[in-house]
């Protein structure tokens, strides 16, 4: 069955190319395009899709329209996921949709809407609950902390950094071990004191990867 989901930018040229884009993936079905969150939301509660794309910047401020209505959403849909788009790098943004709870809520730069593949991924991870973080927005939220007092970032080794950024864009054990040169169980052994010097609790494992990535940036929040 295919994936339902609803599509929401100001920008007409930009929501047409998706849209074509996303025309093209057989799994994908779009149910809805519209240009501002009160429609996004109006939309959602009418077609009940299973996925959101949704830029951030909208109507009528144009800075964190689109993170407020993926809150909203999964507060009032929990069974819907939401990626959200951004043209740049912006840590804030990214910490204010994540902070908290990562589950069913993904942030990709647009220039990954090119990357097909990677998109449609996004979206179907979402649908089921877990979470997509670009590989950029990682390394800026923790080059940005790393030396922030109090983070327990620059407790961990180079190869645990490396993990932990690799963890935290959704890459699993062996992508992680085939990516990083690492034997599985080499992998197993960082991820395991990755976890143990960032304080994490046991999560789910839907969630728990993206939360190493979060767990430092909670504590200095």
């Amino acid at each position: 069955m295919a994936l339902r989901v609803v599509l929401a930018d100001d920008n007409y040229l930009v929501r047409e190319g998706i849209a074509a884009l996303l025309a093209e993936v057989d799994d994908i079905e779009l149910v809805d395009t519209v240009a501002d969150p009160q429609s996004l939301l109006k939309s959602v509660r009418e077609k009940t899709p299973d996925a959101v794309l949704t830029d951030i910047r909208m109507p009528p401020t144009f800075t964190t329209e689109g993170i407020d209505a993926a809150k909203q959403i999964r507060a009032e849909h929990p069974a819907i996921g939401v990626v959200v788009l951004s043209q740049y790098v912006e840590e804030d943004y990214a910490f204010e949709l994540l902070k908290d709870g990562v589950a069913g809520l993904g942030y990709l730069l647009k220039e990954r809407v090119s990357q097909l593949d990677e998109l449609v991924r996004a979206l179907h991870d979402v649908a089921r609950g877990g979470s997509a973080l670009d590989p950029k927005v990682v390394e800026g939220l923790m080059a940005r902390k790393a030396g922030d007092a109090g983070s327990p970032l620059p407790g961990l080794t180079e190869k645990e950094r490396q993990v932990l950024e690799a963890m935290a864009t959704g890459k699993n054990n062996a992508t992680i071990a085939k990516t990083l040169y690492m034997s599985d169980r080499a992998v197993e052994k960082h991820i395991g004191s990755v976890f143990q010097k960032l304080g994490l609790v046991e999560e789910g494992e839907v969630n728990r990867r993206v939360m190493a990535v979060l767990a430092f940036l909670e504590a200095t929040a």
